[in-house]
């Protein structure tokens, strides 16, 4: 028979409390790379940003909602924050940004987070 110290050790060993995964999920950084990346298509026309900054925001805000909630499994709030902050970034008309802040991010959560993790 198990005991519940058994229990308790082998999830807390699973990595399920906050403080064992990172902030900010591999797959969420690696998704503001894409979007930043197109920047670089809509970079010359400013005529579009109207059009453009909306939807880079919405195009990462929204999955990076959804992984963090679903895979990361962090509290709607902690997961609407990182999504506003990628979003933010994956917003600003200019393909340097999120692409060296996703980089950096990447390096940081880890590119085995992303295999381990989905």
């Amino acid at each position: 028979m198990t005991s519940s110290t058994d229990i308790q050790l082998k999830s807390s060993e699973a990595g399920d409390t906050p403080q064992d995964r990172p902030f900010i999920h591999a797959l969420s950084a690696l998704l503001l790379m894409v979007v930043d990346g197109l920047w670089t298509v809509a970079d010359w026309a400013a005529m579009a940003w109207v059009i453009t900054i909306p939807l880079s925001f919405l195009a990462v805000f929204v999955p990076t909602f959804l992984v963090q909630k679903m895979i990361n499994k962090d509290t709607s709030g902690r997961a609407a924050t990182v999504a506003m902050l990628l979003g933010v970034l994956a917003a600003v008309p200019t393909p340097i940004m999120g692409t060296a802040v996703g980089a950096f991010l990447l390096a940081v959560s880890g590119l085995r987070g992303l295999w381990k993790r989905t």
